[in-house]
């Protein structure tokens, strides 16, 4: 392992940036993003730049580390604010800083005629900053902080318009959401520090061996919790849908390429916690599995473009966490989908930002219909995603995604074809949903009223596109098999020497099944939506209760909601009426006492008199009284 001082800079450039953005307020509207875009470049040509140093080593130097000063030191318990540069972190790095200034120049354009442009780019450097932080870190303790930063800077950009109360509202429940992740990150540290007696990576991952199954499988539980708060998962899904109140580009850095993927980078970062407990690691294939399948079957019948994304992006989340419970192998191949992910699924969303610029921000699939001959490149760029993502050769999604079902198959016995059954079913609806958007929104007749005026958008928006439909289709040849993200990973996660599971199917069989899949949804979403009518038929139960997300919010709102006002109502009550009426009653007496004792200082020398008199008497017999 070497050192660097080069690692600081990813952090405090975007972060330095955004309090200059914010402390100068109106001074910088003119050139504010101008300045977050290249700092946003600088991160990633510094990323590249350290990246390929790194294919220049080997072994253990490949990875780099800064220690910056000591955090925390009081006895036993000492915690460097350090960073690690190693084969795991690297990939995010280029991701978010090479995705994020992507989005950094399309939100040029996107937001050129808000008033708040400037504040919107300090929002955006601030989460790079955050989110950077998060996967530099070297420890538990470390990752927190940018954990936590990450969790404030989408609730800022969530909100960012917080002039509607639905999008104040959107962003407070996604707020509250990922504190109760960062709940199981808390207790997870106070778990690691308790039974380890460190909370860094290495100190942890050198503890294992000699802790107990239960602290493990509590450690695993409570990391699981926090994943599934950042990253959407069941059953901490319900914010995501909503958090597309904010601008389109927060959705496609945020909520596609970035923070939803900082619960599969907290797994494969603890891939000893869960290697070694195969109950923690059945926990998240279950979650994994359950997630896939939910929002798969809620993205079918969202008619908001951008929900309808935002419904795919939870699914294959949950296919990223479902291949971190596979094992060493299956670590790489969630990174690998998570890599392609971005690219896709990034470019998808900043297409829908970019119907939705030249529908004037209608976002309802039902009033578009023939967008593709208005705006030809929004619809190549977008198609070649969706080409990615339903994982059709040689597009990105077929190697990362077919990797994960063939993986989850070569699980064996039950739980393989459960969990493989599982990711084939929810690749089959993945591509129903994602050919239902492109149908109702690019094809077909026209359906939108004489007020709307499709266009295409200006060149800063679709060349970000461009870039971002060219690594949909790259990105597949460059992983291919992901033998070499394999052998990339291996010294992070363990995989060294790792070269196959046992063969459930061969890998050509399970290919064969998911294409067959895949054409199966493909077509029944073209017949069924071959005609569209403007207004949302009724549906049966069924529709209805997906229509809803599976009535995820009606449940948190019965179970937990609603009990806690019930609690909370209680507990007020309680201290209104028994330690309020302590204090009331105390008050109550001495306020009785004083004004009784009062009456008697009325000024007059008589009644004084008449007391004196009285004290004295009372004096003189109780003498009497105990002489006797």
């Amino acid at each position: 392992m070497t050192t660097s001082s080069n690692l600081v800079y990813l952090i405090a450039l975007p972060l330095v940036s955004s309090a200059i953005l914010l402390l100068l307020g109106r001074i910088a509207d003119k050139w504010g993003h101008l300045l977050a875009t290249l700092v946003s470049a600088s991160t990633f040509v510094i990323a590249a730049i350290e990246f390929f140093a790194m294919r220049q080593r080997t072994g253990d130097a490949r990875a780099v580390t800064q220690d910056l000063f000591t955090w925390i030191s009081v006895g036993s318990f000492n915690v460097h604010a350090s960073l690690l540069l190693d084969q795991l972190s690297i990939c995010f790095v280029l991701l978010i800083s090479g995705v994020g200034t992507l989005i950094h120049i399309y939100s040029i354009a996107y937001m050129s005629h808000d008033h708040d442009r400037r504040r919107f780019f300090a929002y955006l450097n601030l989460f790079v900053a955050a989110m950077l932080l998060l996967v530099l870190g070297d420890s538990y303790l470390n990752l927190y902080v940018g954990w936590e930063g990450v969790g404030l800077a989408s609730y800022l950009l969530i909100g960012f318009w917080n002039q509607k109360p639905a999008y104040a509202v959107a962003a407070k429940k996604a707020f509250v959401a990922n504190r109760v992740g960062d709940i199981g990150l808390s207790l997870a540290i106070m778990i690691a520090f308790a039974q380890f007696g460190t909370v860094s990576f290495t100190g942890v991952a050198a503890g294992v061996p000699h802790a107990s199954t239960a602290a493990l499988t509590g450690l695993g539980a409570m990391l699981l919790l926090a994943a599934a708060g950042k990253s959407a998962q069941f059953p901490l899904q319900s914010w995501l849908g909503d958090a597309m109140a904010g601008p389109t580009p927060v959705s496609a850095l945020i909520h596609a390429a970035t923070m939803v993927t900082a619960g599969v980078y907290l797994i494969t970062r603890s891939h000893f916690v869960f290697d070694a407990s195969p109950t923690a690691q059945t926990m998240v294939l279950i979650v994994g599995g359950v997630t896939l399948l939910f929002g798969a079957l809620v993205g079918t019948a969202k008619d908001d473009i951008k929900k309808a994304l935002a419904a795919s992006t939870m699914s294959q989340i949950g296919y990223m966490i479902l291949a971190t419970g596979l094992g060493p192998v299956g670590y790489a191949f969630a990174i690998m989908h998570l890599l392609t992910h971005g690219f896709f699924k990034a470019g998808m969303f900043l297409g829908a930002g970019s119907v939705m610029h030249g529908m004037n921000d209608e976002v309802n699939m039902r009033r578009y219909g023939a967008i593709g001959k208005v705006m030809p490149i929004t619809a190549v760029t977008f198609g070649l995603g969706y080409l990615a993502i339903i994982g059709v050769p040689p597009f990105a999604g077929f190697y990362s995604k077919d990797k994960i079902i063939e993986t989850a198959f070569n699980a064996g016995g039950t739980k393989g074809i459960l969990v493989g059954g599982a990711a084939l079913l929810g690749a089959a609806i993945t591509a129903f949903y994602m050919t239902r958007v492109i149908v109702l929104t690019f094809t077909g007749t026209k359906r939108w009223d004489d007020e709307a005026h499709p266009h295409e958008s200006p060149s800063l928006m679709w060349i970000p596109m461009v870039i971002l439909a060219i690594g949909s289709v790259a990105s597949g040849f460059l992983f291919n098999s992901g033998r070499a993200l394999v052998n990339w990973l291996a010294p992070v996660v363990n995989a060294a020497g790792v070269h196959s599971e046992k063969e459930f199917l061969p890998a050509t069989t399970i290919s064969l099944m998911a294409l067959g899949v895949v054409a199966v949804g493909v077509a029944i979403a073209i017949t069924k939506y071959r005609t569209v009518p403007v207004e949302a038929p009724a549906g049966n139960i069924l529709t209805k209760i997906v229509r809803r997300d599976l009535l995820q919010d009606d449940f948190n709102d019965r179970v937990l909601v609603r009990p806690g006002q019930a609690l909370t109502r209680f507990f007020v009550g309680m201290d209104n009426s028994f330690i309020d009426g302590i204090v009331r009653g105390v008050g109550g007496v001495i306020a009785l006492t004083s004004t009784n004792l009062r009456r008697i200082q009325n000024g007059y020398v008589r009644s004084y008199a008449l007391i004196m008199v009285v004290g004295v008497l009372a004096l003189l017999t109780t003498i009497w009284m105990v002489t006797l």
